[in-house]
């Protein structure tokens, strides 16, 4: 499953369950308190004594967007998922070296033809309210995913399902025409809801959306509205209890006001941008001490779409010609400061599914400019593209991230350099979504995608995916994309799948619906009272397993929540 990314959440941490944690803080803070001052000795040895795992505590993260709905196979966005994924339970999951294994199953069984899955349930599931959950709770999921009038961006995946059944309350069972190669990854995403609080209503109006009742490790105690989320532990979780009785999540839209609120110890943990990872933080006593960074590799990355609805998007030529504008090095060394990857396919660096051949577009204005006379457009007297009279201008949206913005100001830079007018908005994410994107009210967007391990993007580029709450809401339509994107969910061979899935990137690059800006790196800080970390990180991320952190008793702050 994919999920716009202005936070960087991947499938990975959603189901790493209890790590909520906003990516990319502002930079250019000045000194706030004691952050420049050491810890004593004896504050230091208490920090960093090894203890024994206990319950209790709060843990404090931030968060820049509010969710719009906890119904996250219904919202399809970042903040929904990054509190969804600690109430609700899966079928399956990711264990720490990215295999599947079972979260509500116990195990399943795959038929000869690749066709028919047959799950099994773990006995004795309650829902948080004490009701049974059962495969008639699944069952019911899957047809509310699937039906049109509900409107999930994630349905292309689960209508492929021939049919459904629930034989009995502990065997749920789908069969699919064709082998699906991405059926297993799917299942892994699927996050289960109550059947018995749901029939019969409105997934998009109902109160269910802001007072979940789920069966993981936590549920909601309270939501105050542009202020914070309030979790506590599920003693019936499924799962068995977590260790860390609330989480909180603050939503502070401005960047720098979280930094702040690091800095003076009201938070425990957050994403730092580059600045902050390799220099703030590092330079400063106090915070080096009381911080543990971690650096990853993540699924994402950063691009700048175009609205294809939208003249001149709809010219092969013009979107060429920008991206070949548009320097992506100067933004990953001038924004990321060298902690960010130049990519030229929609796939993790170093994987299979990146095609090494590729080469994402070279920065050369002289091309650029060629490209766009060849398109009919000329200079006038003011050094400004115009074409039958038109100015070539256009306005980029983005949501309000730092990293985001300054790079829309270095690429408004290199535009202007040969003609071309940019305007940047910068807009607070709950509007941007439902304002901008899902009504396709857009020129530019820059934006980000935070991608699953099964290499499919059906969901994205297909062009049947668009409208509404759908992912393809820049407008792609390409008949030979939607060919392979169809066959590689049919292929099982990983060979061939890998061939499909380069040709299907190359053929993306070709056609530059969004530039490829970078693929960058996960740069978190986690304050040291929290325990249980796994060390060193797994491939499955520094959020596996985070309802086995712990805050030992004379590590905890007297917690007073804004």
């Amino acid at each position: 499953m994919k999920i716009p990314a202005f936070l960087n959440i991947t499938k990975l941490e959603r189901n790493a369950k209890a790590y909520i944690c906003c990516f990319f803080v502002a930079v250019g803070l000045s000194a706030c308190g004691d952050s420049t001052k050491s810890l004593t000795s004896e504050e230091l040895n208490k920090l960093n004594k090894a203890y024994p795992t206990e319950d209790g505590g709060t843990m404090i993260s931030a968060m820049i967007g509010e969710p719009s709905s906890l119904i996250y196979m219904i919202a399809g966005e970042a903040p929904s998922s990054a509190i969804s994924a600690n109430i609700f339970n899966t079928l399956l999951k990711y264990n720490k070296d990215l295999d599947l294994t079972g979260e509500l199953v116990e195990n399943w069984k795959i038929s000869n033809d690749q066709k028919t899955i047959t799950f099994k349930l773990k006995p004795n599931l309650k829902w948080a309210d004490g009701k049974p959950l059962t495969t008639a709770d699944v069952l019911w999921t899957w047809k509310a995913v699937t039906d049109d009038k509900n409107g999930s961006p994630y349905a292309s995946d689960y209508q492929l399902v021939k049919s459904a059944e629930a034989p009995d309350p502990l065997t749920f069972r789908v069969t699919y025409n064709e082998p699906f190669a991405p059926a297993m990854d799917s299942w892994a995403g699927l996050q289960i809801l109550p059947k018995h609080l749901l029939e019969g209503q409105d997934l998009h109006t109902t109160s269910f959306t802001h007072k979940p009742v789920g069966s993981s490790f936590y549920k909601l105690d309270s939501w105050t509205a542009g202020q914070n989320i309030q979790l506590s532990r599920n003693s019936t979780s499924v799962l068995g209890p977590a260790n860390i009785d609330k989480l909180v999540s603050r939503i502070i839209p401005d960047n720098s006001a979280q930094f702040l609120e690091l800095m003076a110890d009201n938070i425990d943990s957050m994403g730092l941008d580059p600045t902050q990872f390799s220099r703030i933080v590092p330079a400063r006593p106090k915070l080096n001490q009381t911080l543990n960074l971690y650096k990853e590799l993540g699924s994402g990355y950063t691009y700048l779409g175009f609205n294809l609805k939208r003249k001149p998007f709809d010219e092969v030529r013009v979107r060429k010609a920008i991206n070949y504008a548009i320097d992506k090095q100067e933004i990953i060394d001038g924004v990321y400061l060298g902690l960010g990857i130049n990519i030229a396919s929609p796939y993790k660096p170093g994987t299979r599914w990146s095609n090494p051949d590729l080469k994402n577009y070279a920065y050369d204005p002289e091309k650029a400019k060629a490209l766009l006379k060849e398109a009919g457009f000329v200079i006038n007297n003011d050094g400004i593209l115009v074409r039958d009279g038109k100015p070539l201008s256009f306005e980029i949206l983005t949501n309000q991230n730092k990293e985001r913005e300054k790079s829309a100001v270095l690429i408004q830079r290199r535009l202007k350099a040969i003609g071309i007018q940019v305007t940047i908005r910068p807009l607070e994410w709950a509007s941007f979504i439902s304002n901008f994107i899902k009504k396709g009210d857009f020129d530019v967007v820059i934006l980000g995608w935070g991608l699953g391990l099964d290499p499919d993007q059906f969901n994205i580029w297909h062009s049947s995916e668009q409208g509404g709450d759908k992912f393809n809401f820049i407008g792609y339509s390409n008949p030979k994309v939607d060919r392979l994107l169809v066959q590689g969910r049919m292929e099982l061979n990983p060979d061939k799948r890998q061939a499909i899935y380069h040709a299907f990137a190359k053929e993306l690059l070709e056609d530059s619906p969004i530039v490829y800006l970078s693929a960058g790196y996960g740069l978190s800080a986690i304050h040291k009272r929290v325990k249980g970390i796994v060390d060193p990180i797994p491939p499955a991320g520094v959020g596996y397993e985070s309802e086995k952190w712990f805050i030992p008793s004379p590590l905890r702050r007297n917690e007073i929540v804004n």
